[in-house]
């Protein structure tokens, strides 16, 4: 009740209070990583360049056995990015703190602005929101992780190997891999925010299953083409392999959304 009566400066300065806050909890993060980042270089952001890496030895094996008909040969694959600027390692060093702070304090920073604004919702709309947050970070991570394990070394593996003539030699710059990596990566954790996005639609009324059964051919095209552009290799296992989980959100968010009949029945 208190907050009811407090003035619009009032309001402006707790609301300064909570992107301090936020600020500092983002730069401590930034701080860590930055003082971590060989340690996550070597274990994690180059991890896809090595030949044991879990997703590589699952193609490996596919390929050994014969299990599926796929364009890609068991032989080791291994990648060493080169620095080609001076100043590259350095700039890179602080960019990789950054978005490392942004993916891990994203949550963080959303539940300060959900403490400053929470206050003047009611109960039922504070259970959807909490219920927002919660799988909205959820799906994020899911998408991080698909990225990581699954997309990006699908098509590093796939562009790194790629040769357009013999007298080509292939060398990956640092900014190059980093680049592509920080793309796809945050590429695939958007994306896996489609169940959240369209459950909201469907709560605001616009959005019901009638249109996911009506356009489902059109969106099996339209996705085999995105996983297509996503990893532009010509076999069906690497193609298959980034469709199936973007098809499942497909799916996913069907599910999410309310019937036609339901929405009448709400709207009557």
């Amino acid at each position: 009740m208190a907050d009811k009566q407090l003035s619009f400066w009032d309001h402006l300065d707790a609301l300064r209070a909570v992107l301090i806050r936020a600020a500092l909890a983002v730069t401590v993060i930034a701080v860590a990583a930055f003082c971590l980042m060989p340690y996550i270089f070597d274990s994690v952001v180059l991890a896809p360049c090595r030949p044991d890496f879990p997703f590589y030895r699952l193609i490996d094996y596919i390929a050994a056995n014969s299990l599926l008909p796929i364009d890609m040969t068991a032989e080791p694959f291994e990648l060493h990015p080169v620095s080609l600027q001076l100043a590259s390692q350095f700039f890179v060093h602080l960019s990789a703190a950054f978005w490392t702070a942004t993916v891990v304090g994203f949550p963080i920073v959303i539940y300060l602005l959900w403490g400053f604004v929470a206050p003047a919702l009611y109960e039922h709309e504070k259970r959807g929101i909490r219920k927002a947050f919660f799988f909205g970070n959820l799906m994020f991570y899911l998408g991080v992780c698909t990225g990581y394990f699954i997309v990006f070394p699908l098509a590093l593996r796939f562009l790194a190997t790629y040769s357009l003539s013999g007298q080509i030699e292939s060398v990956v710059s640092l900014d190059s891999y980093m680049d592509n990596f920080y793309t796809l990566i945050l590429v695939m954790g958007a994306v896996f925010e489609l169940p959240l996005f369209a459950w909201l639609l469907g709560r605001m009324g616009f959005l019901t299953r009638v249109f996911f059964s009506k356009y489902r051919r059109h969106a099996i095209v339209a996705l085999l083409i995105a996983a297509g552009l996503i990893t532009p290799t010509g076999d069906p296992f690497t193609l298959f392999a980034v469709f199936i989980p973007i098809y499942a959100l497909w799916e996913f968010s069907a599910v999410l959304v309310p019937a036609a009949a339901d929405s009448d029945t709400d709207s009557a």
